[in-house]
């Protein structure tokens, strides 16, 4: 295939997933054609790179979820986003079945901050990645006993993770609240 084949493979799975197209394919494909060490530096960087293009992409539209989406508590999602973004966007790379594309655009829509957004963008698509990654490997006739399990532990992390934060969230936003309802009364008094 040539030595330039694997930047025309990085290059088109930058742009293809760019759009919310699955980069399932590609994953799989960059074990079957790189094998694990290859494919999944690939993947990881096209999927970053992809990830922060359609990130600012949506912020260069002027995308706001404000403006997207009517609901009360946008406003305050938006803002857990901007002070504590990262934690969320690794749990959620980290969970298989959460598209990849739907992260990228909300990200871009919301207020997290572009470095935090692409390093927990790395650190949290880099084990799921390679997975697949190895998986696509052991399609091509070298198969891994661990694959399954190491999924397994991926997911659970992220969801557990996702867990912890909500439940952060929850105390801060408790922790709040009275201080909040306070103030009114301290002035009436």
């Amino acid at each position: 295939a040539g030595p330039w084949f694997p930047l025309a493979f990085l290059m088109a799975h930058i742009v293809v997933t760019v759009v919310p197209v699955p980069r399932t394919a590609f994953t799989l494909a960059a074990g079957l054609l790189f094998g694990p060490v290859l494919g999944v530096a690939i993947a990881v960087v096209a999927s970053t790179v992809s990830a922060m293009l359609a990130m600012l992409l949506v912020r260069a539209a002027g995308w706001q979820l404000h403006r997207l989406v009517r609901h009360r508590s946008i406003d305050t999602v938006d803002e857990r986003l901007r002070t504590r973004g990262w934690p969320a966007v690794l749990s959620l790379r980290l969970i298989p079945v959460v598209p990849f594309s739907a992260i990228n655009y909300a990200a871009g829509a919301s207020g997290v901050r572009v470095l935090p957004y692409g390093v927990a963008t790395v650190a949290g698509l880099l084990p799921g990645t390679a997975a697949v990654v190895i998986l696509g490997d052991a399609l091509a006739g070298h198969p891994s006993p661990l694959l399954a399990l190491v999924s397994l532990c991926i997911g659970a992390i992220g969801v557990t993770g996702l867990v912890i934060e909500i439940r952060h969230y929850r105390q801060h936003h408790r922790e709040k609240t009275p201080a909040a309802e306070a103030a009114p009364e301290a002035a009436i008094s």
